[in-house]
């Protein structure tokens, strides 16, 4: 693991300079309805994940953009993991689980230091119709904020919470937002609505990718979101008071755009279908209104946009899951060496990998990962499976598990609601645990010497020099 000061990184850009030859630059014109997330799809298909900027690209109001708009950032686990400072993408859910456990208080600054407020605008001024916010499939109703920061505060305590959260932008200065029903800015927007007071908000968009996956990380409420980012990048997250609501709500001093408003008792909005993480299309749902009273930005501000259902969106909320979940498992399983949580299995499956656990302990450890809402499906591998190689998984479940002994399936428990395998939809879902742990006593895997490994590796780089010689190259 490499070590990295967060002063030396502190913005998007910055990031982006650091990794140009991980970035793609759009020749041409793109059209933000349906085109740039189709790029993705076919990018995504093809097992490849540069960074894509589109500069030549139009507004929500049909004008062009100078804004240009930055997306598949966060589609890379290597790359995500380098932005953590981590060297091996293999061994993030340790790091985050332990800078997770030493949040780290921010910082404010004024608000003539702080790059997000260079340019403001206030009323009829600020307007959503000036920003280059994407459709992304074919039957959502219109242009979403997908990466959106939504941060509101506790009335009781004036402790903060962000969450990802999106927006469907109706009109120059109104948007629905959809915080989740179980999420706690919904349990902030309730309590307000509970004492007729209108709910205020600022959805903050774009930062380095540490930041993003530090306001990410999943705590009990009331608890900061701020300070856990901190912990996660190793420094205190500069911060400033929003325009309109004051230090009540802060927002990050270098993110690239902010739009602050309210969203008064109600005022609701029918809102999607819209293209989930699942890969599926979301129902219609009722929710609320924001009006819109002031947009902040920095003055070579860039509009980031997640890839919804993609591994743009996947990858680091799963990376920030695996962290939780290591958190999680170890306390009850000591054996625990690690955690994958694979974005093909989007946010539902997740593998444990433990070395030599007691009699029980794999168990234990399955029924703790299962108790996670999201996940719906946990395999537990001894320390010789490689629980990032889907073949690897395979010989596991082929050759070390017996069903009726190895299976642990529990019924009632809360999961996602977005899980499109729910018939009809409802309020628990059925979750399987599987212990892959065990070998028969005398098995042993067929190897090879390691010597005849290395030669076999020099025979492989001969034979390709000799066929790039036949193809001329």
């Amino acid at each position: 693991m490499s070590s990295w000061n967060y002063n030396d990184m502190t913005d998007l850009r910055q990031f982006l300079a650091e990794n140009a030859t991980a970035v793609w630059e759009i020749p041409g014109a793109v059209s933000p309805r349906h085109e740039l997330t189709a790029l993705q799809h076919e990018l995504d298909a093809r097992g490849r994940h540069p960074v894509l900027i589109a500069r030549d690209i139009t507004c929500v109001d049909g004008t062009p953009s100078r804004i240009p708009v930055v997306t598949n950032l966060t589609a890379s686990r290597r790359l995500t993991a380098r932005a953590l400072g981590i060297d091996d993408p293999r061994q993030v859910a340790r790091a985050f689980a332990a800078r997770s456990r030493t949040p780290i208080p921010p910082v404010v600054i004024a608000r003539e230091q702080a790059p997000v407020q260079q340019m403001v605008w206030r009323g009829e001024e600020a307007s959503l119709g000036t920003l280059p916010v994407l459709t992304q499939h074919e039957t959502e109703p219109g242009p979403y904020l997908t990466a959106a920061h939504a941060t509101t505060y506790d009335p009781d305590t004036g402790i903060d919470n962000t969450a990802i959260q999106r927006c469907w932008v109706k009109g120059p200065r109104e948007m629905t937002w959809f915080p989740y029903p179980a999420s706690h800015n919904a349990r902030n927007l309730r309590k307000f609505h509970a004492r007729g007071e209108a709910c205020p908000v600022a959805f903050w968009i774009g930062h380095h990718p540490a930041v993003l996956l530090g306001t990410q990380a999943k705590l009990r409420y009331p608890e900061s979101h701020w300070e856990a980012a901190g912990g996660v990048i190793g420094e205190p997250l500069r911060l400033v008071p929003s325009v309109m609501h004051g230090d009540r709500v802060m927002v990050p001093a270098d993110a690239e755009i902010v739009i602050e408003g309210w969203a008064r008792p109600g005022r609701t909005s029918l809102d999607g279908p819209f293209g989930e993480y699942t890969g599926f299309l979301g129902g219609e749902v009722e929710a609320p209104l924001v009006e819109v009273g002031c947009i902040t930005r920095r003055s070579d501000a860039m509009y980031h946009d997640y890839g919804s259902g993609l591994a743009d969106m996947l990858v680091p909320d799963n990376l920030v899951m695996e962290g939780r979940l290591f958190e999680l498992v170890r306390q009850v399983a000591p054996s625990l060496v690690n955690v994958h949580v694979p974005t093909e299995g989007r946010r539902f499956h997740a593998v444990l990998q433990l070395d030599s656990p007691a009699p029980g302990e794999a168990r234990d450890a399955l029924l703790a990962a299962l108790s996670y809402r999201r996940v719906k499906t946990v395999l537990a591998v001894g320390a010789d499976v490689d629980i990032f190689s889907p073949g690897s998984l395979e010989w596991a479940l082929a050759t070390r598990v017996q069903w009726s002994r190895d299976a642990i399936i529990l019924e009632g428990l809360s999961g996602s609601a977005l899980d499109p395998s729910l018939d009809p939809p409802g309020p628990t879902t059925s979750k399987l645990g599987i212990d892959a742990t065990r070998r028969s006593p005398g098995s042993r895997p067929s190897t090879v010497p390691e010597s005849a490994r290395r030669r076999a590796s020099e025979i492989i780089a001969e034979a390709a020099a000799l066929q790039r010689q036949k193809e001329g190259r």
